[in-house]
């Protein structure tokens, strides 16, 4: 294959124009059998100017992401705060910020027609075990025992990395990172360390007169796996359902009858308490929901924080919140 500059190709060396020129040439005579000078010669540049901007071949791909690993760990190094966890979590985040197609996403897609399959999965490696030891460093001074902290930080190292590949293959162009990374770090969080001291759970009990229509409609209906189930004397019973990652929303009155309105048509007003569930799809939920025995208190809307909530009464009195967030979808 011809390694010539392509004609109007710009003499002045670029990082974009010589990974463009790189990624051609590992998809036309494969990785292996691309050299730098190669490289050099397709963008038009010198030998030289290549190292002005990529160490290796391999930099070609992974320079982009490198650069926020950088500050990855640095964000990380100076944070002491209280809540480790949200600070990883936070730093994940801001890998993905803005975060644009490159040489990379082309790289995953089409890593066995490059001939790269061995090269990306050392090179992935290391990326996955640069964020874990970041993460794991952070945990520890949270508090966190060696074990539950590296075990967490491999967690966060395998999140950011699934994120931009399910983001690669699913067409980096067409949605955002940051979409990815959040699902990613919601099932990375699943395994967050805590301090002795700290709060391991968030567990909502609720009275629920008719036992079964209310385990049947949060199990099957709404999809909360059972994690647990107990009897005692007397016909006592309770089970404990999965809901996914927990959080604990505070809000004074003003906010409430802010919510209110956006939410509602102003004839279900909000409980003392209220669940709230992020869905997929709060439509869809919504009249699943319904279908299966709740009650609509108000349909589906957007709201000026960009999620779609549907407000809705279940089985046990609980009210219901359902809400898609919507950017990055």
């Amino acid at each position: 294959m011809s390694t010539e500059p392509r004609a109007g190709r710009p003499k002045a060396s670029s990082r974009e124009t010589i990974a463009e020129a790189a990624c051609e040439l590992f998809l036309e005579q494969g990785y292996e059998q691309t050299s730098i000078v190669d490289i050099a010669n397709r963008a038009g540049v010198s030998r030289s100017s290549f190292f002005n901007y990529f160490s290796s071949k391999s930099d070609v791909l992974w320079a982009g992401l490198d650069e926020r690993l950088v500050a990855f760990e640095a964000h990380l190094a100076g944070d002491d705060g209280a809540d480790a966890s949200a600070d990883v979590r936070r730093a994940a985040e801001t890998v993905a910020a803005d975060f644009a197609p490159d040489s990379l996403a082309l790289g995953i897609v089409n890593a066995a027609a490059m001939g790269i399959e061995a090269e990306y999965e050392r090179d992935a490696a290391l990326r996955r075990a640069r964020v874990a030891r970041a993460a794991a460093a952070r945990f520890a001074r949270g508090g966190a025992d060696r074990v539950r902290a590296e075990v967490a930080g491999a967690a966060w190292g395998g999140a950011v990395l699934a994120a931009i590949e399910a983001w690669a293959h699913d067409g980096a162009g067409r949605t955002s990172l940051a979409r990815f990374l959040t699902r990613a770090a919601d099932a990375a969080e699943a395994v967050r360390p805590q301090p002795a001291t700290g709060v391991r759970q968030l567990r909502v009990v609720a009275t629920a007169p008719d036992f079964d229509e209310a385990l049947a409609f949060y199990r099957d209906v709404v999809g909360m796996p059972q994690a647990e189930a107990y009897e005692a004397e007397g016909g006592a019973r309770v089970a404990i359902l999965d809901a996914g990652r927990a959080t604990l929303e505070l809000a004074n009155p003003a906010q409430v009858a802010f919510i209110d309105r956006v939410e509602t048509d102003g004839d279900a007003p909000s409980d003392e308490i209220r669940v709230a569930l992020e869905v997929e799809d709060a439509a869809a939920v919504a009249e699943r929901l319904a279908a299966g025995g709740a009650r609509v208190e108000a349909s589906p809307r957007e709201t000026p924080w960009r999620s779609l909530n549907a407000r809705l009464r279940g089985p046990a009195g609980l009210q219901l919140t359902l809400f898609q967030e919507l950017d990055g979808a």
